[in-house]
């Protein structure tokens, strides 16, 4: 939807109010990923909440409801899979260049597809999947200079 609004192929009229604040949190949360000036006490802080909102996660199923659907292009059971082994490997080694890149994309598309979905367990899964990726993408964003 998102991508439709800024090719004017559609309005904000098309937005529901929900939506619309949905999508500018995401708009909020990006900037402030980026603007952010991590000490090592956040950066304490930052691991322990990746690791304790993983391990949520990680516990929580899969939306039963949401196997084999795909939103705007996106295979949410595929893009669970894709964050959760990105989300490991930053935990045990740390990312690579082009895991960083995938990363990115996978934030791309939860920002995406999080405002669409109209499921409230499948909404905070998704949610919580997408707040876990951009904590790890935090760690990969170069200081300002």
């Amino acid at each position: 939807m998102r991508d439709r609004l800024t090719q004017a192929a559609i309005t904000s009229a098309a937005l529901s109010p929900t939506r619309a604040v949905d999508l500018v949190r995401a708009v909020f949360d990006a900037v402030a990923v980026l603007l952010r000036s991590p000490s090592a006490a956040d950066d304490a802080d930052a691991d322990d909440r990746l690791t304790r909102l993983w391990e949520e996660h990680r516990l929580a199923p899969f939306p039963a409801s949401f196997r084999g659907v795909d939103i705007e292009g996106v295979e949410l059971i595929l893009l669970d899979a894709d964050v959760a082994g990105l989300v490991q490997r930053e935990l045990k080694a740390g990312l690579d260049d082009s895991g960083i890149a995938i990363l990115w994309a996978c934030v791309d598309d939860l920002d995406k597809i999080v405002p669409l979905i109209n499921e409230q367990y499948c909404v905070s899964y998704f949610m919580r999947l997408r707040t876990a990726a951009k904590l790890v993408a935090a760690r990969h964003v170069p200081p300002a200079s």
